[in-house]
């Protein structure tokens, strides 16, 4: 490795030229990153690129488990049927497969790592894995710990990362674009990235590439996911040639908390499964108006109904009530809700909490096969940056993890085999900030952020029209403008990259609800009301190109 890299301090010269290299760059260190690389370690160099600190990211907030058929009166053929199910039908069913065959084996080596799944003793006094049974599940498949999993897997998984002596991590660095190969066009030689420390570009030469950098929910309004999850990777892969697929397949939790200082907080649905209502500001009930369950219909239904009320009535928010319950009750069940909520002047035993949906899971992304290989031959993509195929049109519980952890290892196991070769070395010229001054006009950033992440909450959330979906689109398009020429004439900053990737999956977003024309799991478009009776993938091609990618580049699509 060049001596570089694990070398760097933000004592450097702001003007030096940092250059790293590596066997296998891995942009993201989620559950899939970190599985891609230990897998690897043993056998060659990694630089593991977080944009944060390695424990920031959607992976430690996941709070459900990993689906694997561990119950002798399970079967792998349930769980393909049930996955087929909760996908609409738009699933790949090879994909499936392949995923619930490998589940158990990607789980015993979790288990191999120390992640500490809950274990029971059975009526033999033998220890045996606790699993529970979630929505969409017809056994209980579900190997968790708590109701932390991904906490527990994120900080297992680090710890061994952070050990190995072949894996460099680093920290607070942003991905910017992958730099293609000028010998072959499909190939990728490298990654600038944008040291946060130093404020300054790098570069990162590297044999293989891998985009492990999770969903793009924070390009809408509402999210229940950390501030990273800015779609990075699925944008630098469109601009470098790559398809996407499925990406007006975006997944909401009906019940987020509503307040300037929840921080994405998740509100169960343990609560409406305990009595609670869902109200108005005056506390009259709505839900009878959109399904005989009412209060105890699926998540999306629920999440369509809040998000019709909010819009016929202009509302901000809806309100979750279970205070008609005993406070004790109430405190004993759900004791870290009602101290979160007390913490922000809300006492749930007395008052309503303020809801509103928020986006949670990006089900489309980055086209790739069954080895996490991308259009481009040495660039994989991993976890939820990816459209394998396994969701389809909705993602079932405890699926997401699962895939995160079986696709890295087969990506793994397809770079093993290719070690050996030996492509043509290059070199990446250093970033070229010679025509560009720092912005003096940052508040058009936040602007435009704001803008854009209300417009996609107001047009392509919940509930889509054709109408909408155009007025989205002319927006999109004014704003891909405004950040290209500032994006040419401005030094870079974390804002700015983060905008310039959220623009670019909007735009994908859109044109996917665009291709569909009817409604399908979490796509519903109100003038397209009923499910179609054969339905396809929404495959996005960027038009083809010689030319290296440019900022806000977003004018040619193939269909």
């Amino acid at each position: 490795m060049n001596s570089n890299a694990s070398s760097v301090t933000p004592e450097q010269p702001a003007d030096a030229n940092v250059e790293h290299s590596c066997d296998v760059l891995i942009i993201g260190s989620g559950a899939a990153g970190m599985t891609l690389a230990l897998s690897l370690a043993n056998y060659c160099r990694i630089i593991l690129l977080s944009k944060s600190d390695c424990n920031e990211g959607s992976t430690r907030y996941a709070q459900g488990g990993i689906a694997a058929v561990f119950d002798e009166r399970d079967s792998i053929e349930s769980h393909v049927q049930d996955t087929l199910e909760a996908g609409a039908y738009l699933c790949d069913e090879d994909v499936v497969r392949f995923t619930a065959q490998n589940a158990k084996s990607a789980m015993e080596w979790l288990i191999q790592h120390g992640v500490p799944f809950d274990q029971e003793i059975t009526g033999d006094g033998e220890n045996r894995y606790h699993l529970t049974r979630e929505g969409g599940h017809s056994f209980r498949r579900i190997l968790h710990a708590a109701d932390a999993t991904g906490e527990a897997l994120q900080i297992t998984l680090n710890e061994a990362v952070s050990q190995h002596p072949n894996i460099h991590i680093f920290e607070r660095y942003n991905a910017i674009d992958l730099v293609k190969s000028e010998q072959n066009d499909k190939r990728c030689k490298g990654v600038y990235v944008w040291n946060r420390k130093r404020q300054q570009v790098e570069v990162i030469r590297s044999r293989f590439i891998t985009l492990a950098t999770g969903g793009a929910s924070k390009v809408y309004q509402y999210t229940s996911n950390p501030d990273i999850a800015s779609g990075d990777g699925i944008a630098m892969a469109w601009r470098a040639g790559c398809r996407v697929a499925n990406m007006e397949f975006n997944q909401f939790h009906p019940t987020c908390l509503f307040h300037p200082q929840a921080n994405n907080f998740l509100i169960t649905e343990a609560l409406r499964g305990e009595g609670a209502r869902l109200v108005h500001a005056d506390g009259t009930p709505f839900m009878e108006k959109f399904d005989e369950r009412k209060d105890l219909a699926p998540r999306d239904i629920v999440a369509r109904a809040i998000d019709y009320e909010m819009k016929r009535l202009g509302a901000d928010c809806m309100y979750l009530d279970i205070s008609h319950k005993p406070a004790d009750f109430i405190v004993k069940h759900f004791p870290n809700i009602y101290r979160k909520c007390r913490s922000l002047g809300i006492d749930i035993t007395r008052e309503a909490i303020p809801v509103v949906p928020a986006a949670h899971y990006s089900c489309g992304g980055v086209m790739t096969d069954m080895n996490a290989r991308t259009d481009l031959d040495n660039v994989y993509a991993v976890g939820e940056v990816a459209y394998t195929g396994l969701h389809g049109a909705n993602r079932m519980a405890s699926n997401s993890l699962l895939e995160c952890i079986v696709f890295a290892r087969s990506a793994a196991e397809h770079i093993l085999s290719r070690l050996d070769e030996t492509p043509a070395e290059e070199t990446i010229a250093p970033w070229d900030e010679s025509k560009v001054i720092d912005s003096d006009e940052e508040v058009i950033i936040q602007h435009n952020w704001h803008e854009l992440r209300l417009f996609m909450w107001d047009y392509v959330g919940i509930v889509r029209t054709n109408k909408r979906l155009e007025r989205a689109i002319r927006r999109i398009k004014l704003l891909e403008q405004e950040i290209s020429d500032y994006y040419s004439n401005f030094r870079v900053s974390n804002n700015l990259l983060e905008l310039r990737n959220l623009v670019t999956v909007a735009e994908l977003i859109v044109r996917c609800a665009m291709q569909r024309k009817e409604s399908r799991g979490l796509h519903y478009n109100l003038d397209f009301p009923a499910r179609a009776e054969q339905a396809t993938p929404s495959v996005l091609t960027p038009m083809a190109t010689n030319l290296p990618p440019q900022p806000g580049d977003l004018t040619s699509f193939e269909h």
